[in-house]
């Protein structure tokens, strides 16, 4: 069963987590801002943005389960699967509201931050 797309606009505790660490690296950043031009097949990604097309599909599954991309599996006229991305519309404002909005939401706590 496929789990429901975080809520882009609203997010949990724990999708703003998984958004802002997908955010994080550079390489992902770069992957978005090239998707952004429109929907693209992992390989012609890889070309575009110069990383081997099994580290961007890494990436790209890290996107994905943070709700920011989407993946779409399509038969070529060949009968070849082919694994196009596009980017999911979002916004992140980051206030003192928002994230104490989120802070309620969290299902773990990371002990490390919490120690002095």
């Amino acid at each position: 069963m496929k789990e429901e797309p975080p809520d882009l606009a609203n997010p949990s505790g724990d999708e703003l987590i998984r958004m802002l660490a997908a955010l994080s690296n550079p390489h992902r950043l770069r992957i978005l801002a090239a998707l952004g031009a429109g929907r693209v097949h992992v390989s012609q990604l890889a070309r575009d943005v110069g990383l081997s097309r099994p580290l961007v599909h890494v990436h790209l599954q890290r996107l994905e389960a943070a709700g920011l991309v989407t993946g779409t599996l399509e038969l070529s006229e060949e009968g070849k699967a082919k694994k196009f991305f596009e980017v999911n519309p979002f916004a992140l404002t980051l206030t003192p509201e928002t994230l104490a909005n989120a802070t309620r939401t969290l299902s773990t706590t990371d002990e490390k931050e919490e120690s002095p």
